[in-house]
């Protein structure tokens, strides 16, 4: 047995009894690393990782093409890096599959989190809901660079009217981290508000993700400013 295969064995038992809560950071990656680099020591292409990125969160956060530029890591190891994030993401998604009523921003924030949060490019999202209040459907309406997604307002109000949905909430993220609204988000919110009154549909909320944290138009009470005011 190589030296490295006790040491898998050690790293392995150590995470059944107690989890990741004593691993490092380096620790982490060599464990992940041990299921698709299966006859090498991973410390040292953790290391270059660690080295690579600067950080453990940079890591999951690189794309495939990233990752397989660090020496040692090749097509097998960066898709299973990749794969981590894309499961965490979508197993917060299933926690919330059972949520449907979105009566306030707490709520709704809770089902938007884990779909736009984690998000490394602006997108935007709309939730069409009916009169109690209740999903009909989320639909996508776009997707962009980062901190730039051009949302057009005609595409709202089809897919709304699609949807017969009798209110709506517009949500998008801010992928900086920071869910303040800026000036052309708050021209945006007048301009979608003012095209569904046309059609008699309410918007709700405008709803910005930023990570874990979000801001809320209607909370905020910039959904009650008259058309000529703060707008």
């Amino acid at each position: 047995m190589a030296v490295h295969d006790g040491h898998r064995s050690r790293l392995k038992e150590r995470f059944t009894a107690y989890g990741l809560d004593n691993f490092n950071d380096l620790n982490v990656l060599e464990l992940l690393l041990f299921y698709a680099i299966p006859r090498r020591d991973t410390n040292e292409i953790a290391h270059a990782l660690l080295d690579h990125f600067g950080s453990l969160d940079a890591v999951f956060e690189a794309s495939v093409h990233e990752l397989r530029a660090v020496p040692g890591i090749g097509d097998n190891a960066a898709t299973l890096i990749s794969l981590v994030p894309e499961i965490a993401k979508r197993c917060a998604v299933s926690r919330t599959r059972n949520l449907t009523s979105f009566a306030g921003a707490s709520q709704t924030a809770q089902y938007l989190i884990p779909r736009l949060g984690m998000e490394k490019a602006e997108k935007a999202l709309l939730l069409c809901l009916n009169p109690q209040k209740q999903l009909i459907c989320c639909t996508e309406l776009g997707s962009g660079v980062v901190d730039n997604v051009n949302l057009n307002v005609r595409l709202v109000v089809e897919s709304a009217l699609k949807a017969r949905a009798s209110s709506v909430i517009l949500a998008h993220n801010h992928p900086s981290g920071n869910p303040s609204p800026s000036r052309d988000d708050e021209l945006l919110t007048r301009r979608i508000r003012e095209a569904l009154q046309l059609v008699e549909i309410t918007l709700d909320d405008h709803i910005i993700i930023g990570g874990q944290a979000y801001f809320s138009f209607a909370d905020s009470g910039l959904l009650l400013y008259p058309m000529g005011g703060r707008y």
